[in-house]
């Protein structure tokens, strides 16, 4: 047919170009296909194949000559040939608009063509044939995107397959009815016409069955067996994907042991989207409880894989694999044991809301969904006689049998989505915490009242706040129309209930600390409004009566400060109950402060030994106050002064009680804080800004004072309260357009900087086992021990914060930088943290606190070893790895910290050669080996720096020291290696301090570099000696002569674009007849320098021999080794993805059939085989461990 190919092509693009823009009109471009076909089928196919490798993202066309001559596998590695290999792109990876909807187009183009092909060309052996066999061969590829995407195709044409076979098989039973029906009838009434046809209809069925059959075992014996397995996890999750959907879709012929097997295997895949398929594919069959008594088996042998799956290190995988649990446990409950059930039980309390939801949902199907059949006649009755008593019973026994109190908050989130009616029963919890039990009804213990009380305020905080706890989710999110009408429903609910229980429920547990404390939480989540317009200010005025008696009774902070919070939040301005409950707010503090000023005066009067008793009670008062003064301004009754009476009077006579002293120390560090906010907000005058810096510098005084105390407990206090100060009170204040605060600026002077860093030093970095004081002597206990820790880090950090923020000086971090490696476990990230914040605002003085740090802990070790020390010990090399650990903070861009860097060489080069050897100059300084430290660096400096920071070098360096080479002086060669090391040609005269590319041409002369540049006004007052590194100079270094210029091809590098080699200033180039005279010492110089030089390009040389030889070898072993199909395919797919570890799986093949792999339609029997299979290119070893390679899979 003339013009075909381009009719061919036309057509082809038109067919492909649907499929990419995902119309909906896919049957009609489906139905001109098979006209097309009708009409000529060879041209048909070509267009179809031709389709097939167009969607692989391939650009060859297979020509009509091809497709009547070529076999597939020479169609393929001709298409092989063509394919684009510039990128690794193809339209089922592409990103972008156009190819979003392109594999679920492409996906339906395959089910639609089966469909509509389904009663007819299906069944001619020549089309499927044909498609079967090309899918069958691209699958074999090499190329991924032909495998991938003939896979894709062959599964979902297996899929439609099914579908047909399914119907095919419906038809049959149908027909069988309607024969055995019509062979039943009388012999009068018999039609034996509809008899034949019946049988001639189902004999024809039978026989389509059959091509199917074997239609379905072509693509499953060609594609699946061996795609399951490839190398490229999308592959191999398109394959147990789509055999989860045959398995559902037609069970009587692919649910058995046969098919599941595979799906039993992928679970142990190490890719998660593998893992999730097979998990996604199972939860399919056991949602339908009527193949349940297929799965008995694979549940057996596969379920402790799916319970130890809800530990996966990957999430999805592991929320899939609790929903399956949840599954398995709805279709038969005595599957699961109950150390499977408590291995799902404790995910309520994962930090991770998906997870802990689904175990949540597993939870209550497990405990809480049963109900008894009495219970549905007592559905209307509430509170305690409600069906959810004994359910709120069954979540309180849960809560304390799984150990972890904290948590409340998470457990009651993890089952909020699907236990809602249950935890919302508020007035059942109540009638449980008020109302007497029942006749024969056992009454709740303490520990479960406390645990009730606890659960239900996390319940009324869910619901009044809409969120889940901290630590789950990203935080807030936008409530939706429906979700704020139901939270404001819940609000009005809570408030009205608890607003008459509430009272009541204090008065019954007023001694209880644990439980006043959760109780009193509960007026923040009320709707205030509610007081008044319900009329229920008797209520409020019981509430108010009953938090003062708990004021008087107790003294615990935690109690004292919920009283605090809770005045506060019924304090509120915008409501009508405010002045009611502001009078009582203001009686209860006139009294608290009369009582505190009248004990006070009788405690410090002189003369007299204050008692226990006196000490109590100043103590629980002060207590009392400090709680309050926390949310409330109590400015008006004038703290500060009675404090600073005590606190003075602890000084002086140094026997005050230290909890007292704490308090106090609180207490009027509160004070200070409410003044501020005062003089912030309003209009203040001078005096009161001069007030308050007295009163403030007053307290620094105290506060530093006490950082001496014996107690350790009061100078953390101390210590933290002075860090707040020092950083409110620094110049922070003022941003913000606050100058007017400038006179309230406190810059603590050096004093109290040395002692603010001794306390850190002393209490900070010291060992777990000698923090017996912080802790009340209970080391002992795992919990006080984390408790400790978390303790020191807020210190360390708190004082951090003063450096990050210049509040002090920054060289007061060396002795922080220090400790890194030492402490890395402990205080790592937050030492770390400061490092990069103290870089971003001062680069080179940074720099410099690095360097200082490495030479105290440089000078610890010579006063602990003496200069003699071992250069190997573990503490001279502990220091190295500090250094280096240094260097790789300063990151990659060499660029930005060029001046840093070449700064801390500076300083490292002049600590070396600061002290002289007392034996004369033919020994080495006493700080020499500091250079092999500072060597660390090295790396870091750019190549003309090198040059510069090697000529700062020499001016320290005498002729006889660059002779020497002796031990003793292996630092100093090492570092001056480090700096020659990455020159090319101009090595040598680097180090003679004339430039090769200025000598190369004798009779040019060469003019000084005028390397001059602007300084930021930062940097000038930084540092005078900072200049070294950018004023002009004229470097003559008569020890060694120029280099004659190197002519190996060996050595020689390409050039490159260099930065401008005048920026550092320090190295012009002199006129060729400036140069010295030669004398025999640098004659002798250069002999060595070339000696060296020869060295290197030998060396280099062997270099490039070896790797010559490496790659021809790998070269030689690829080739023979052949290219493998699989990426990667010496690694195994299998690995432990639990978070922990679990054993190897057993022998797979107990109990189950794995012998048959033909599929057989149920009732019929396969007819022949239709395609020859292609050998299996794939390494089973490559994904299954030894275990699941012991089964004999066929």
């Amino acid at each position: 047919m003339n013009g075909h190919h381009q009719q061919n092509g036309v057509e082809n693009m038109m067919l492909f170009e649907v499929v990419k823009m995902g119309k909906s009109a896919m049957q009609s471009v489906v139905d001109d296909w098979i006209e097309s076909y009708k009409h000529d089928r060879d041209i048909a196919l070509l267009d179809l194949i031709n389709f097939f490798i167009q969607c692989s993202g391939c650009k060859g066309v297979v020509t009509a000559e091809m497709f009547r001559h070529m076999q597939n596998s020479e169609i393929i590695r001709k298409m092989t040939e063509e394919f684009d290999e510039d990128s690794g792109d193809y339209p089922l990876t592409m990103a972008g608009p156009q190819w979003k909807k392109f594999k679920s187009s492409f996906c339906e183009f395959i089910g639609v063509l089966v469909r509509q092909c389904q009663y007819s060309i299906i069944y001619d052996e020549y089309m499927m044939d044909t498609v079967i066999s090309l899918l069958t061969g691209l699958s074999d590829s090499q190329v991924r995107a032909f495998r991938h995407t003939s896979t894709l195709a062959a599964m979902k044409l297996m899929t439609a397959l099914v579908n047909v076979a399914l119907n095919l098989s419906i038809n049959m039973d149908n027909t069988q009815r309607q024969y055995e029906a019509e062979r039943n009838k009388i012999i009068g009434k018999r039609a034996n016409d509809r008899l034949e046809l019946l049988l001639q209809k189902r004999k024809e069925l039978q026989e389509n069955q059959d091509e199917i059959e074997n239609m379905m075992n072509a693509i499953f014996k060609g594609v699946f067996v061996h795609r399951y397995r490839d190398a490229i996890a999308e592959i191999r999750a398109i394959c147990i994907e789509e055999i989860g959907i045959w398995m559902k879709m037609y069970s009587d012929a692919f649910l058995n042991d046969s098919y599941l097997k595979y799906v039993g295997w992928t679970m142990h895949d190490k890719q998660g989207e593998v893992r999730l398929k097979c998990l996604t594919a199972l939860q399919g069959l056991y949602y339908n409880k009527e193949l349940n008594s297929k799965l008995e088996l694979f549940t057996s042998r596969f379920k402790d894989r799916i319970v130890s799956m809800t530990l996966d290190k990957e999430y999805d995988v592991a929320v899939q694999a609790i929903k399956l649990l949840t599954l398995v446990l709805q279709s038969s409950e005595e599957v699961l044991t109950a150390e499977d059930c408590e291995n799902v039980y404790h995910l309520v309390y994962s930090a991770h809301r998906p997870v802990a939801v689904a175990a949540g949902e597993f939870l209550y199907k497990k405990l809480f969904s049963r109900r008894d059949a009495e219970d549905d006649g007592i559905l209307k009755r509430r509170g305690r006689q409600s069906p959810n008593a004994n359910l709120v019973k069954t979540l309180v026994f849960f809560f304390l049998e799984s150990e972890l109190h904290e948590h409340a908050a998470y457990l009651v989130d993890s089952m909020w989505d699907c236990a809602t009616d249950l935890l919302k029963d508020w007035e059942c919890m109540n009638s449980l915490l008020l109302e007497e039990p029942l006749n024969g009804e056992e009454p709740l213990t303490d520990r479960q009242e406390s645990a009730l009380i606890e659960i239900m305020l996390c319940t009324i905080r869910q619901a009044a706040e809409c969120h889940p706890p901290v630590g789950r989710g990203t935080g807030k999110r936008v409530l939706t129309a429906k979700e704020k009408k139901t939270q404001l429903d819940d609000r009005t609910k809570i408030t009205e209930l608890f607003a008459v229980a509430l009272p009541q429920l204090l008065a019954k547990y007023s001694v209880d600390a644990e439980k006043v404390t959760n109780l009193l939480q509960l007026p923040q989540y009320f709707d205030l409004e509610i007081y008044t317009t319900g009329r229920l200010e008797k209520h409020l005025d019981a509430l108010l009566r009953q938090i003062r008696d708990i004021v008087e009774k107790h003294t615990d902070i935690d109690v004292l400060e919920a009283c605090s919070k809770t005045y506060h939040a019924l304090c509120n301005e915008e409501f009508t109950i405010f002045n009611r409950v502001d009078i009582a707010r203001s009686q209860l503090i006139d009294e608290l402060a009369d009582k505190f000023n009248r004990l006070l005066e009788d405690f410090l009067q002189e003369g007299e030994e204050p008692d226990e008793d006196d000490a109590y009670q100043v103590l629980s008062t002060l207590k009392r106050i400090t709680a309050f003064h926390n949310a409330h301004d109590l400015s008006r009754w004038d703290l500060f002064g009675c404090n600073y009476k005590l606190l003075k009077t602890g000084i002086e006579n140094g026997d005050m009680p230290e909890q007292i002293v704490i308090h106090a120390l609180q207490c009027t560090h509160y004070v200070i804080l409410w003044q501020l906010a005062k003089v912030t907000e309003s209009s203040s005058t001078k005096e009161d800004l001069l007030r308050l810096k007295k009163q403030m510098r007053v307290f620094c005084q105290i506060c530093q004072h006490y950082l001496t105390n014996v107690n350790t407990a009061v100078k953390e206090q101390a210590f933290t309260i002075l860090c707040d100060v020092l950083m409110i009170f620094s110049h922070q204040i003022m941003t913000g357009g606050r100058d007017m605060l400038e006179p309230l600026v406190y810059t603590p002077d050096s004093s109290l900087q040395s002692e603010l860093l001794s306390f850190i030093l002393d209490h900070v970095f010291i060992d777990q086992d000698d923090d017996n004081n912080s802790a009340d002597g209970q080391q002992d206990d795992e919990a006080s021990k984390i408790e400790a820790l978390h303790k020191r880090r807020n210190l360390l950090a708190a004082f951090c914060k003063l450096i990050v923020y210049t509040v002090v000086e920054m060289n007061t971090a060396a002795d922080i930088f220090k400790q890194y490696m030492k402490y890395y476990n402990d205080y790592g990230d937050i030492i770390k943290e400061t490092m990069s914040k103290t870089r971003q605002i001062d680069k080179i003085q940074c720099a410099k606190t690095l360097i200082l740090s490495l030479q105290q802990l440089f000078n610890e070790m010579i006063q602990e070893n003496g200069y003699n020390f071992d250069r190997s010990s573990p503490t001279f090399s502990g220091i190295k790895e500090l250094a280096r650990r240094f260097a790789l903070t300063f990151g990659l861009d060499q660029l930005k910290t060029r001046e840093a860097i070449a700064m801390l060489h500076k300083d490292g080069i002049e600590f070396a050669f600061k002290e002289p050897n007392p034996q004369g100059e033919s020994h080495p300084p006493l700080n020499l080996a500091f250079l092999d430290i500072l060597s660390e660096f090295s790396s870091k400096l750019l190549r003309q720096d090198k040059r510069t920071v090697y000529v700062y070098l020499e001016k320290f360096m005498t002729f006889q020291m660059s002779l020497r080479r002796e031990d003793v002086w292996l630092p100093l060669m090492s570092y001056r290696n480090s700096l020659l090391a990455g020159g090319d040609d101009d090595t040598m005269s680097v180090i003679s301090g004339i430039s090769s590319r200025g000598s190369t041409v004798r009779n040019k002369k060469t003019k000084p570099a005028t390397g001059k540049r602007k300084v930021p006004e930062a940097e000038e007052s930084s540092s005078s000696d900072s200049m070294w590194l950018n004023r002009e100079q004229s470097m003559h270094t008569p020890v060694m002569m120029q280099t004659p210029q190197l002519t190996s091809t060996i050595m020689r590098e390409s050039k490159r674009l260099r930065p401008d080699e005048n920026y550092m200033g320090v190295y012009p180039m002199q006129p060729e007849h400036h140069q010295p005279p030669l004398d025999y010492n640098t004659q002798v110089t250069w002999m060595l320098a070339q000696r060296q030089q020869e060295e290197v390009a030998r060396q280099q040389q062997e270099r490039a021999a070896m790797n010559y030889v490496k790659l021809r070898s790998n070269l030689q072993h690829a080739i023979r080794r052949g290219t493998s199909l699989m990426e990667d395919d010496e690694e195994p797919i299998v690995e432990d993805v639990m978070m922990s570890s679990e054993g190897r799986i057993e022998d797979l093949n107990e109990g189950m059939d794995f012998d048959t792999m033909d599929i057989d339609l149920p009732p019929s029997k396969n007819r022949r085989e239709r395609t020859e299979l292609k050998p299996d290119f794939f390494d089973p070893a490559s994904i299954m461990d030894e275990s699941v390679l012991g089964v004999s899979m066929f």
